[in-house]
């Protein structure tokens, strides 16, 4: 008989397993391993960020809450001006000329009347002393040397609240031909007049050495502001969405554009 074929070839027999030397890990017995348990009322936890669930003061959530509405909503022309503040080269140089025209403080006030006084005390006449040239402070004070075409140089800080009251400012400048600028920070300006804040600063007198320096100023100042007018009144500002909002209409527009390819295809 013959015999048939076999189906396969034969399996070799796998070679006998090595055994592997275990290595033991020498431990060195000062520092000893203690494994943290997180369960309840064992270990502390580790500090975690939680920020998120905080509850803020509403101070805080009122600023948030209207940094968004100015990033989604549409901003008239109006309020998106003071989205652009002067550059940074050019407001150090007018916040350094406007530290030369700080008024007074109260202690140095006391210190001049008292001056004042002991000389009218030893016979002499009273001279009353000469203003010097200040930055004036103030919306009120600021919206009257406007008017008066006396105001050299107008600074307006651009996160007053609200912002109403120096909304009408930028126009009635343009109007009555006063060069003004919009900066960072009411703080800052406040500073330079010895309060916690400060709406606007002007310039109405400076002395005849850093006229030069003033000019100079309002040249760069015009051409940033005054003279963009017909540009800042047509743009617009807001209308971002979140990004859960851009990732859904992405979305959509990818559909669609799918969609076209495959009916013109």
């Amino acid at each position: 008989m013959v015999k048939g074929k076999g189906k396969g070839k034969k399996k070799v027999a796998p070679a006998p397993l090595t055994t592997k030397k275990t290595e033991v890990k020498k431990v060195n017995p000062l520092f000893e391993k203690r494994p943290k348990n997180f369960g309840i009322g064992q270990d502390i936890q580790p500090k975690r960020d939680l920020s998120r669930f905080v509850r803020w003061p509403r101070n805080i959530r009122l600023q948030r809450q209207r940094a968004m509405l100015y990033q989604r909503l549409k901003v008239p022309p109006s309020i998106n001006q003071f989205t652009q503040a002067l550059d940074t080269q050019t407001a150090t140089q007018l916040f350094r000329l406007m530290e030369k025209y700080r008024p007074e403080t109260y202690q140095e006030k006391m210190r001049r009347l008292k001056t004042r006084a002991e000389e009218r005390v030893k016979g002499k006449e009273d001279v009353p002393t000469k203003r010097p040239p200040v930055v004036r402070s103030g919306i009120n004070t600021v919206t009257a040397l406007v008017e008066q075409k006396k105001a050299q140089l107008v600074a307006i800080a651009n996160d007053v609240e609200p912002i109403e009251i120096v909304l009408f400012l930028p126009a009635l400048c343009r109007k009555m031909g006063v060069p003004y600028c919009i900066v960072k920070n009411k703080s800052r300006l406040g500073r330079v007049v010895h309060r916690k804040t400060a709406t606007c600063l002007a310039f109405a007198q400076v002395n005849p050495e850093d006229k030069t320096q003033l000019s100079k100023l309002v040249e760069s100042v015009k051409t940033n502001y005054n003279e963009r007018y017909d540009e800042i009144r047509k743009h617009w500002g807001g209308g971002v969405m979140g990004q859960k909002s851009q990732a859904r209409i992405a979305k959509l527009e990818k559909a669609k554009a799918k969609e076209l390819a495959q009916k013109t295809g």
